[in-house]
């Protein structure tokens, strides 16, 4: 089977250009909505016979796919999820044409396996190595899997209201998984800076050729299959429903399938085309606005429904597609409220058996509101997508393993620190912080414990480490690094055998790797390491922090300041400056207790210090996530913790430390302005002694209750 693929012509102004699936923008007039087209007289000759012989997957309708065949590392299987009658369904709305094409089926459990099969089979033909995503949630999983498969490095940028359960999903896949605190127009804008900023190409759904070439064969099946249930004594014979529903975001999948029936009519196969039933949740519904307003585009709203993976409040051109596509055939856009969603989802698994994600359930709350309306007459045959299966069991057995894989980006809303612009400036400069990866390669668990501290403690990288040469081309072909780390003398496989390893292939030779040793170095050994390695550092040769300045040097950072003592401890006001002592040699040294003081007023902590400073060193947070951060980084002897923090409140901290056995032994002194509840307090005993009012807080009394806890 081969491709008939033939050009690509432009949605918005009709401009035809060479076929490529690669193609991202007219020609013409610049527009990211470009269309692929086929010799349909040459396929409808192919597809006049039957296509019983051919594999039962999506791949088998090649002839009008922009990529004409499976990649074997690739495809699960993927496509020809089974089209059913839900005959509970007729019964309660005495109507005798109800069928489910169950999308649950696919190799990740949704309709978006289709698109992520095809999209990233295109980009590992065309050679891409890393690609960034967008999404609501099932794109996301679908993605992570395939990509994995093939390869390729994905950068997730998900909402904060997607599902956990989605999220730590997706990171067991291994994807670099990005939670942004806004919603899903400002995250998509987050992770195209973000593609820019690293010039790495951006996903960008129905836009793309292969994602929404994909969705076509939806159509295909589902007129294959419903022929062979209705006309089972002639094979080959294609048939269209009288309705297709689906609940919709961005609407990418009714988009494709529209499209696959206009393909079918045009060669003959299909004598009609089926209306469009396009449901949407009632709290994020631009599109059925727009259209129930008659308008050609529609405006952006915010999202304000509980269907998260339905929370696209800007549609864009999608809807505009839609929208004709649905005034072409009499179809229908209608909007369902969340608790009619909710009600339908039970509705579905108590009276016919199946379980579905809640966008699912929104299509058939539609389908509900349409036979209440008597917009489907009594002899039209009806097709619903069951887009997706509800969250696996499997998912919550995962527990909370998988969070320290998930980024939280923090994104300003506008007014609040200026413009848009300067909050998504600030979210991407801290999170190409937050991305960078480095592996530390040592034997000796001292080493690597003082250099990861020492780089975290002026940047927030993430940090991995491995005990010698042959764990290290694991976590590296894994973690695909920005910088390695690495001593010589190693068991197993030495740093010398690691560096030709790494520089003799191609997914791993342009890591800088920075070594470090104490090992007497041959000529041999020195001609290596000058061809391979980025510099060579002596065990104890060298200050700490010249190591550091020349690791964020490499990656093309800016050294962030971390609190140090300037002065003696005896004097008040201990300063922010660039002095040799480090937080990480107060921890190495252990002369004295390290403690870690959260709390978001900047009086109060300086009051602290003041009076703590003499006899402790202090770590300061100014919020809950920065003071989490310290404690796992520094392991402190106590912790002092303010209740109100702008993040995450104390008790959730104090939540996270006592379900960690790591930390749940470290003591806690909670000082604090808050008026505590009678239930509040009884909170506090269950993991905490100490409570101190902060209106009331004295010198002696804080440091005698700090002694206490300290034994």
């Amino acid at each position: 089977m081969t491709t008939h693929f033939k050009q690509v012509v432009c949605l918005e102004c009709g401009h035809e250009q060479a076929a490529d699936m690669a193609s991202a923008a007219c020609d013409n007039c610049g527009s990211a909505w470009v269309d692929a087209r086929y010799d349909y007289e040459a396929v409808a000759r192919i597809w006049s016979q039957p296509l019983t012989t051919r594999p039962r997957s999506l791949w088998r309708y090649a002839e009008l796919m922009p990529v004409a065949e499976p990649d074997p590392e690739i495809s699960m299987g993927e496509g020809f999820t089974p089209l059913f009658r839900l005959h509970q369904y007729e019964r309660i709305y005495n109507h005798p044409y109800i069928y489910v094409k169950d999308e649950r089926h696919q190799p990740t459990n949704s309709f978006k396996d289709r698109q992520a099969a095809m999209s990233v089979t295109a980009m590992k033909r065309m050679g891409i190595t890393e690609c960034v995503l967008a999404s609501t949630g099932n794109a996301a999983v679908a993605y992570a899997a395939y990509c994995a498969r093939a390869g390729i490095k994905l950068w997730l940028f998900l909402t904060s209201l997607v599902p956990p359960e989605k999220m730590r999903e997706a990171a067991l896949y291994g994807a670099e998984v990005v939670k942004v605190s806004s919603n899903y127009d400002e995250t998509k804008k987050v992770a195209a800076q973000f593609a820019r900023h690293k010039g790495v190409i951006m996903d960008q759904g129905a836009k793309t050729i292969p994602a929404k070439e994909s969705m076509k064969t939806l159509a295909f099946e589902i007129a294959e299959q419903l022929g062979l249930a209705l006309h089972p004594d002639e094979p080959g014979k294609w048939r269209a429903p009288d309705w297709y529903i689906q609940a919709v975001s961005g609407g990418i999948g009714p988009i494709g399938v529209w499209k696959g029936f206009e393909e079918l009519h045009k060669m003959g196969l299909i004598d009609k085309m089926p209306k469009l039933g396009i449901v949407q949740a009632a709290g994020c519904a631009p599109m059925v606005h727009a259209h129930q307003a008659g308008l050609d585009t529609a405006a952006p709203v915010v999202p304000k429904t509980l269907i998260h993976v339905l929370a696209t409040g800007d549609p864009g051109y999608g809807y505009t597609l839609l929208h004709r596509a649905v005034k072409s055939n009499n179809g229908a856009m209608l909007a369902v409220e969340d608790g009619q969603t909710f009600q339908a989802m039970r509705h579905l698994a108590t009276r016919a058996g199946i379980s579905v994600e809640p966008a699912t359930a929104v299509a058939f709350a539609g389908l509900e509101q349409m036979f209440r309306q008597n917009i489907i007459a009594p002899d039209e045959h009806v097709v619903i997508n069951v887009s997706g299966h509800t969250m696996p069991a499997e998912s919550h057995i995962l527990g909370d393993q998988y969070d320290k894989y998930i980024l939280d980006l923090e994104v300003e809303s506008p007014g609040v620190l200026g413009p848009q612009e300067e909050g998504l400036g600030t979210a991407l400069q801290n999170l190409d912080e937050q991305v960078t990866t480095i592996v530390i390669v040592d034997d000796n668990p001292n080493d690597r414990r003082l250099i990861r501290r020492l780089l975290q403690s002026y940047k927030r990288y993430r940090v991995y480490e491995a005990r010698d040469g042959a764990e290290a081309v694991h976590v590296i072909r894994d973690r695909k690094p920005d910088l390695v780390v690495c001593d010589l003398t190693m068991p197993e496989m030495d740093g010398l055998g690691l560096l030709e390893v790494l520089k003799n292939d191609p997914q791993t030779a342009h890591i800088p790797v920075v070594v470090v040793s104490a090992k007497s170095l041959t000529i041999r050994d020195r001609k290596i390491l000058e061809a391979y390695s980025d510099s060579v550092w002596t065990k104890g040769g060298f200050e700490t922090r010249q190591l550091v300045e020349h690791v964020v040097d490499t990656l093309g950072h800016t050294p962030l300041r971390v609190i140090k003592p300037e002065k003696p401890a005896s004097q008040e006001t201990p300063v922010i400056t660039d002095a040799p002592r480090t937080v990480e040699e107060a921890v190495a040294s252990r002369s004295r207790h390290l403690l870690v003081m959260i709390d978001d007023n900047i009086d109060d902590l300086r009051l602290a210090r003041r009076m703590l400073q003499a006899d402790y060193d202090m770590i300061e947070a100014l919020s809950g996530r920065e003071g989490l951060k310290a404690i796992y980084n520094y392991h402190p002897d106590l912790v002092i913790l303010d209740l109100m923090l702008p993040d995450m409140d104390g008790f959730d901290i104090l939540k996270t430390l006592q379900n960690d056995p790591k930390l749940r032994d470290i003591p806690v002194v909670v000082v604090s302005a808050k008026q505590l509840s009678v239930e509040e307090r009884d909170r506090l005993q269950e993991s905490i002694g100490s409570v101190l009012e902060k209106a009331s807080l004295d010198r002696n009394h804080l440091l005698e209750t700090i002694k206490n806890e300290l034994g």
